[in-house]
């Protein structure tokens, strides 16, 4: 099913197949006619109606919309004095603040393609991004190009400009230079992990930005009141929602100092000192801000919108929000989006009720522009119900990525239509790697990544199921869940929680409710109580800061001895070696305390010998408890008595104990 390397796919050029005056509909959005325009000409359009308009504010300093538009043609025309290549690519190394979103405005003004670095990456980082994108130019704050000089990207592949000769006003024009931006032209390039180690930049579009603009802005009423943060880094495509969402709808933008986004109170004083009223965040982010109130502190705030993205939205984590706020006021939002798709595919407005009683996460209806495919791994659609692999089609499909004509093959492939066949028109998805499935009200459950679905002893198992069950759990507000390699090709899962505000979580009580509700397969074998989960730049959750997980305390016993039948202290003593853990008590769950099921499997064979009886795994899963476990057998060996001859049963009747003995 994959799509054949073309040269336009190798290059970049245009794959809608439209013309750049924009008067028809593009196949691969159907009805929904494409943006004629660009997001620099939107851009202007907003400076010649609202000049006097508060574009850019944080802590009393501002700047117009018009004192924007001419930093931002300082920068352009800078470039233009260059003579770069047309349509170069144009990195910039650079901190949330206004000079960076001149830059920003800058770069598409001169008709060049911009590139954000994250101004906290590491060096290697940084250098193994511009290798592979291999920018004509690289605008940067001083200490940060120290950095670079000396290193052979920086002499070779790129130049260095300072951001302040970049903005330097002397003998540089301020009007709006005679560029002609096409909307099928590159707006930016924004560089994602890799599966295999290798950065991978997708390129995007000014049309695909500006129809997500168009297709969202009614449904979310954004106007030039609003206040909106630029709270994420500029290498996050969730910058991009941000930026261009306030500055093309006449809004004030508030660029948030990356401290301040590492500080959950300082961040919550700028909320309402700021009277922010569009707030974009991850899930992980939003729950360290919520956290403040949960401590007491109350201020004020603004909000009319909480945007979630990045992340899977546990509902079940927003109860403390709700017991404070109503749902309408601000009025949260789950967005399912992939920067390789343009920042949001889908929006659902998220409810009270939600957070009391639904354990999925749900992701609501695509944009109107997109459609969405769950497909099994052939690329054949799935029958209803079923797991399928979430593929994007419509208008925000991006152009591909940056010098990677076979990956792009591989991941933007033509659209199906059903089954059997592929959508004559032309029109592309994007294979993304997440999982879903559709309830039979229609509602799309996300399931986690196709990277994060693990097998355990044989078992396939979604990351996200588990920790959706933990986050449902009394007192949780986060968890993740983790694989942990416990030796040779053993794995077993490691649940990391983090406790609501003052609340304690009993791990005992929170492993043996987990028991309950998931098969044991799923149950995680190593609870870790953390202050809160760590955090990349991106505001999503960076697993790789995770602490070595550890076992704490989840059984009820000891190494002494309890009291207990005969039976119950043989098959305590079982279940114990079987483990490994001498601290295992008879109302323990065996999937509580170690176990899973191929100890199970072992442990069900030990019992048969020792006790002679005819015990099953089934057995095992359906008991809560070791005292549970030794009922069942103590039930068999009383069935099997009563099917003997009736001389060996009055022999062996009153005496269960003389077979309850370990055979050696």
């Amino acid at each position: 099913m994959g799509m054949k390397a073309t040269e336009e796919t190798a290059t970049g050029e245009h794959a809608g197949g439209r013309s750049a005056d924009g008067s028809e509909a593009s196949p691969a959005t159907g009805a929904f006619p494409l943006p004629a325009t660009s997001l620099v000409s939107r851009f202007e359009e907003v400076v010649r109606r609202q000049p006097g308009t508060v574009a850019l504010t944080l802590g009393g300093k501002a700047w117009s919309y018009a004192e924007l538009n001419a930093s931002a043609n300082r920068v352009a025309h800078r470039l233009l004095g260059r003579e770069l290549p047309a349509n170069s690519i144009v990195a910039l190394w650079l901190g949330r603040n206004f000079e960076a979103i001149s830059v920003i405005l800058g770069i598409p003004k001169a008709g060049h393609t911009y590139l954000p670095l994250d101004a906290t990456y590491p060096v290697a980082r940084i250098v193994q991004t511009l290798e592979d994108a291999q920018p004509a130019l690289v605008i940067a704050e001083p200490e940060l190009a120290a950095k670079l000089v000396g290193d052979d990207i920086a002499t070779g592949a790129a130049n260095i400009l300072l951001v302040s000769d970049a903005l330097s006003d002397t003998g540089a024009e301020e009007g709006n230079p005679d560029v002609a931006t096409k909307a099928d032209a590159l707006a930016y390039v924004i560089y994602t992990s890799g599966s295999t180690g290798q950065p991978k930049g997708v390129c995007v579009t000014h049309t695909n930005v500006l129809r997500l603009l168009d297709q969202t802005s009614a449904r979310f009423e954004f106007n030039e009141r609003d206040i909106w943060t630029l709270f994420h880094s500029l290498a996050f495509d969730f910058s991009v929602w941000e930026m261009w969402g306030a500055l093309l709808h006449g809004a004030t933008l508030v660029p948030v100092p990356y401290e301040v986004t590492r500080s959950p109170e300082d961040f919550y004083r700028l909320l309402s000192e700021e009277r922010v009223t569009v707030l974009n965040q991850t899930p992980s982010a939003f729950s360290l801000l919520s956290q403040v109130e949960d401590r007491g502190t109350l201020l004020p705030l603004g909000l009319r919108l909480v945007i979630f993205g990045g992340e899977a939205l546990q509902f079940a984590g927003l109860k403390s929000w709700f017991s404070r706020h109503d749902d309408t006021r601000p009025q949260l939002v789950n967005c399912f989006g992939i920067t390789e798709t343009t920042v949001h595919v889908t929006t659902r407005n998220v409810t009270q009720a939600d957070a009391l009683f639904e354990r999925d996460s749900l992701l609501g209806e695509p944009i109107a522009d997109l459609r969405i495919h769950l497909c099994r791994p052939d690329g054949q659609l799935v029958a209803e119900g079923e797991i399928g692999e979430i593929f994007v089609a419509g208008a925000g499909v991006a152009r591909g990525y940056l010098h990677r004509p076979e990956l792009t093959a591989e991941r933007f492939v033509p659209e199906l239509v059903s089954s059997s066949g592929l959508n004559s028109d032309g029109g592309r998805m994007y294979r993304s790697g997440d999982l879903a499935r559709r309830r039979r009200d229609g509602e799309l459950v996300y399931l986690g990544r196709r990277d994060q679905q693990v097998k355990i002893n044989g078992f396939r198992i979604e990351l996200g199921e588990v920790e959706a069950a933990l986050c449902s759990s009394p007192g949780v507000l986060q968890a993740c869940v983790r694989p942990h390699q416990t030796g040779p090709g053993a794995t077993q899962l490691a649940a990391y929680v983090v406790p609501a505000a003052g609340e304690q979580v009993r791990m005992t009580v929170l492993a043996a409710s987990l028991a309950k509700e998931l098969p044991p397969q799923m149950l995680p074998a190593f609870y870790t109580t953390l202050p809160a989960l760590p955090l990349t730049p991106n505001g999503k959750v960076d697993f790789k800061a995770l602490p070595a997980p550890r076992q704490e305390q989840l059984s009820t016993g000891s190494q002494e001895a309890e009291a207990g039948s005969e039976i119950e202290q043989a098959v305590l003593k079982l279940v114990r070696e079987v483990v490994g853990s001498q601290s295992v008590g008879l109302e323990d769950n065996f999937f509580t305390v170690g176990g899973h099921s191929l100890l199970g499997t072992q442990f069900v064979m030990r019992a048969r010998r020792a006790f002679g009886v005819k015990l099953t795994l089934r057995d095992i899963f359906e008991t809560d408890s070791v005292s549970g476990i030794a009922g069942v057998i103590e039930e068999l060996i009383l069935a099997e008595i009563d099917a003997m001859p009736e001389e060996e049963a009055l022999r062996l009747s009153g005496e269960p104990a003389a077979r309850g003995g370990l055979a050696p």
